[in-house]
């Protein structure tokens, strides 16, 4: 069932999207050579508890983390570990939740270590860019295929691959919700986008191939070939006035 949000709640997803975000941009600005995926995490941590909120991830089926720290052919849920150190070069996906008052705020971004090659600053900024173009398709009236269809035509018109096995979602008083968020799709096909809707689109794009594999943590999940991923994500609500995004750092 896809909950519709009222003003009121809608304000209280800005306070968690704003809480997140500070999060995921204090993370960010923690990627340095020699620090470890555990100290990143705890940074978001720290910055969502000091705002008054909860880390929505901590123990969220298990996970035993306030973030996912994912490095270089991770493309989701790489579990922090105090054992991992990120080094220059590499590229670092944060993703961070939020719940503030009820009601959750997601968003994640992928981080240069230093200075990147090539391949993996074009990789970065084409996720990034497919997410933008996604969000700008979800407009009210317009359907989930068209923002799967905006990511997707974006990532393979640059060579990528767009992860199908995860995809984005509602998101609300559970980080959860219904509709299921595809980074690919239709366009005019799925569900009607409709104002008070509230989602997290958030593309998981490979250098390589589309397949994913999961380690036997149950959580990490790598590419198939071994090549970069990348992931960038942002709560948005569905207004009259087009799409509003929700984790807006101060």
């Amino acid at each position: 069932m896809i909950v519709l949000k009222t003003a009121r709640e809608l304000k209280i997803m800005r306070q968690a999207g704003r809480i997140a975000a500070n999060a995921l941009k204090d993370a960010g600005a923690a990627v340095e050579p020699g620090v470890s995926t555990w100290e990143i995490s705890h940074v978001a941590r720290r910055t969502i508890e000091k705002a008054g909120a909860k880390p929505t991830f901590l123990g969220y089926g298990g996970f035993p983390a306030s973030a996912c720290v994912s490095v270089n052919n991770v493309v989701i849920h790489g579990i922090p570990s105090k054992r991992q150190i990120i080094r220059e070069g590499d590229i670092v996906s944060i993703d961070v939740g939020a719940t503030y008052e009820g009601f959750v705020g997601d968003n994640a971004f992928t981080f240069p270590c230093g200075k990147v090659s090539r391949e993996a600053q074009a990789l970065m900024d084409a996720t990034r860019e497919s997410l933008y173009e996604g969000i700008r398709a979800a407009v009210a009236g317009n359907r989930l295929g068209d923002i799967g269809s905006a990511v997707q035509r974006y990532a393979e018109a640059r060579g990528y691959s767009v992860v199908r096995d995860f995809v984005g979602h509602g998101v609300g008083a559970k980080m959860h919700e219904d509709p299921s968020v595809p980074n690919y799709g239709t366009p005019g096909r799925g569900v009607r986008l409709l104002p008070g809707m509230t989602i997290a689109i958030e593309p998981m794009v490979n250098e390589g191939v589309a397949g994913v594999q999961t380690l036997e943590d149950g959580w990490t999940t790598v590419t198939a070939d071994g090549k970069l991923a990348a992931h960038f994500e942002h709560s948005i609500a569905i207004t009259p006035d087009g799409p509003v995004i929700l984790t807006v750092p101060d």
